[in-house]
């Protein structure tokens, strides 16, 4: 190699360990002055606003010291909107239809729009949470909820079978029909018309009956008010049928008596025999089954000593319209859902209500109950059950009572 070469490769060896050189030494000086902190930033040990060694909670004061949180975590639970639920059933040639919320309870207060596949669309027009279609084919139906805002909806459409023949079944989701006399206008809608009190004589026993092989009772109603079962007990009483509910006169809501669950509950303390009435306003068939599903729910197991029976007389209202064939057909649905589902049935009517207004002839082997205010009754067909006044007078109520003798037996 000669001397202008060699020359030459010594200077670029220097060149490149100076550069070396200067690079160890700015990284070396970076490295200590991030160990001692860099401008604006607080050592180890050393003294600031809102920081000192000893204070072990300065570090609250040091907005710097907290990451920002996720931006999953800034949408709160609340923010999911409230789920709704379609249920459905049929009973005959219809669909009834009701929208829930996570408690099961009817959402009311808002419009809800159905599509059954291949009918369209129906409206909930009273913002109930119920929709009923009436007057369909037998047949499988597919029905949908649709979108309603600030709510989910189910995806899945609700299949619900409609049978084109009646069933004496209770109702598995009459519960969301039952109303309380909060819901409705108690004045027009339990309206009752006593046929026995205008056919009533001057012969009508108006005390507690004595001299007979039967035995005493009473029924009550919300009309009794507050009783007390132990006096009533002890006055002699044996037995007590209690109204349960009533279908509305004017609107045929499906309404519970308010007294019913407190009478129950009394009488059977007492030891009383108990059974029970269900003052009916149904103009068809299904309407008898929805009745005598309530009656059901309303009893929820409960043991009775005697039947439930079918009130049915004048009210001033939807079922005095409709005819014998009619009448009669809606105690046959009533008494037979009754009896399938393991309680006795009966009827409830005057004399002149089974003889005019009903085919009694076709009703024979259902318990009968008849009001009639006279010491001989006209009624000459088979009775196990007697309401002989609406004006007895009985210990631990404060008001009339009817009175009833029972034969043995019934």
């Amino acid at each position: 190699m000669d001397s202008k070469v060699k020359r030459t490769a010594i200077a670029a060896a220097v060149t490149l360990i100076a550069v070396v050189l200067i690079i160890v030494l700015y990284l070396n000086g970076t490295f200590e002055r991030d160990k001692q902190g860099a401008p604006g930033t607080q050592q180890a040990g050393a003294a600031s606003e809102g920081i000192s060694g000893n204070d072990l909670k300065g570090f609250l004061n040091d907005e710097t010291f907290w990451d920002p949180e996720p931006s999953v975590l800034s949408v709160s639970a609340s923010s999911a909107l409230p789920r709704l639920f379609l249920q459905g059933s049929s009973v005959m040639r219809d669909i009834r239809l009701s929208v829930l919320d996570d408690s099961g309870n009817a959402v009311t207060g808002q419009s809800f729009y159905v599509n059954v596949d291949g009918l369209g669309e129906f409206k909930d027009l009273d913002q109930d949470g119920m929709i009923y279609i009436p007057e369909l084919k037998e047949g499988e139906y597919f029905v949908t909820l649709e979108d309603v805002d600030g709510y989910e909806v189910p995806e899945d459409p609700l299949r619900i079978s409609v049978k084109s023949s009646l069933e004496y079944k209770v109702i598995d989701d009459i519960a969301l029909y039952i109303r309380s006399e909060d819901e409705i206008n108690a004045e027009i809608e339990d309206t009752a018309v006593k046929d026995a009190e205008s056919e009533a004589d001057d012969t009508e026993v108006q005390r507690k009956w004595e001299g007979t092989d039967a035995v005493l009772g009473i029924d009550v109603s919300k009309w009794q008010k507050d009783i007390d079962w132990q006096a009533v007990a002890g006055d002699g009483i044996d037995f007590v049928i209690i109204r349960c509910g009533y279908r509305g006169s004017s609107g045929g809501a499906l309404v519970e008596d308010p007294y019913f669950r407190k009478n129950l509950e009394g009488a059977k303390a007492a030891g009383l025999k108990t059974g029970v009435y269900f003052f009916t306003q149904a103009v068809n068939e299904v309407e008898a089954v929805e009745e005598a599903s309530m009656v059901v729910e309303l009893l929820n197991g409960a043991s009775l000593d005697m039947p439930v029976f079918i009130d049915t007389e004048g009210s001033g209202g939807r079922a005095d319209l409709i005819n014998r064939d009619m009448r009669t057909a809606v105690c046959k649905a009533f008494c037979e859902t009754i009896n399938n589902a393991g309680y006795r049935s009966g009827i409830y009517a005057s004399r002149s209500w089974y003889y005019n207004k009903l085919k009694d002839g076709e009703l024979s082997q259902y318990t009968h109950w008849v009001a009639e205010y006279r010491k001989n009754p006209l009624y000459k067909d088979d009775f196990a059950l007697w309401q002989y006044t609406s004006k007895g007078a009985v210990n631990g109520i404060n008001t009339k009572v009817d009175m009833d003798l029972v034969w043995s037996g019934n």
